[in-house]
């Protein structure tokens, strides 16, 4: 049986460093796929289709176009679905077992991005791949953090900020080194390989991710789901008060992510017309998104 209430200690929780572990590896995984999407999907599929049934093939502002849709589609379904990963986890199965099964079908995802376009089914491959990681990604976004949260008590609730500042060092840590080097592997394997070994890697760390979650379950404190509770103490009066609150705070940051996930569409788009030497250094395209989780990691320390 699991524990479903927090150790009466003034230490650390054991299950601490799988969380961070698993967090650092599942960024790595996400942020490595998304990081090559705009090239592979502009330069090495939309560019070899036929534009809208009209017998010639896309030009590469209607290639840059289609696939700045795609990622904007992809990344509304991550943003979306946390709220179908809360209610699972509040509602019927818990966080543990939430994050879990959907970090399973997140290395699906990953597993059919690679094998499609090594199998030639890129297209489709594309479609089903980016929609398994969208449900993987998207649901259990709103239980990882919850979930360090529960791993704390009265007596160590003192340590919760300095958890924290390492949870999201590991976070910017994984996106960094990610958009770093996926984009290098994709560049120097893509003319063999196509984008199989660039989404293979991903889907190897996001494997690594999801074992590490699963070797920590005996460390974990498992907070058990409320079933109809949920939805009496969600929907009653003070609920809905709450959640009204929220609401203003919902749709600023709505705002603020609209415009950063530029960073993996126009902002890749922009860089490929731009000169890549800087300091004597050629950056690939997709490698500017690491200017951001590294000027994160900068200001952090």
């Amino acid at each position: 049986m699991y524990r479903t209430t927090p150790d009466i200690q003034s230490t650390m929780p054991s299950g601490i460093p799988y969380i961070v572990g698993n967090e650092a590896a599942e960024r790595f995984s996400f942020y490595g796929m998304k990081s090559i999407l705009m090239v592979f999907l502009s330069v090495h599929v939309f560019a070899n289709m036929e534009f809208e049934n009209t017998g010639e093939l896309m030009d590469e502002e209607q290639a840059s176009n289609l696939a700045t849709q795609w990622i904007h589609t992809f990344g509304m379904w991550v943003y979306l679905l946390p709220v179908v990963g809360a209610i699972l986890s509040d509602w019927l199965f818990g966080k543990y077992r939430t994050i879990l099964w959907l970090s399973i079908v997140y290395c699906l995802g990953h597993f059919v991005l690679a094998v499609g376009e090594y199998a030639d089914q890129t297209y489709w491959g594309m479609i089903v791949g980016l929609g398994l990681i969208a449900v993987g990604a998207g649901g259990i976004k709103p239980c990882v953090t919850s979930h360090v949260g529960d791993q704390f008590g009265s007596g160590n609730k003192h340590l919760l900020s300095k958890v924290f500042s390492w949870f999201y060092f590991s976070i910017n840590l994984g996106a960094f080194t990610s958009t770093i080097l996926t984009p290098y592997v994709f560049d120097k394997t893509h003319e063999a390989y196509g984008g199989a070994i660039a989404f293979g890697i991903p889907g190897v760390l996001m494997g690594i991710a999801t074992f590490m979650f699963w070797v920590g379950r005996n460390h974990f404190v498992h907070i058990p789901p409320r079933g109809k509770e949920f939805w009496t103490g969600t929907f009653n009066q003070a609920g809905l008060k709450s959640l009204g609150n929220l609401l203003p705070v919902f749709l600023l940051i709505s705002i603020f992510w609209s415009c950063f996930d530029q960073t993996a569409s126009r902002w890749v788009a922009q860089a490929q017309q731009m000169d890549p030497v800087v300091f004597g250094v050629s950056i690939l395209p997709s490698q500017m998104q690491a200017i951001n989780p590294i000027l994160v990691l900068l200001f952090k320390m």
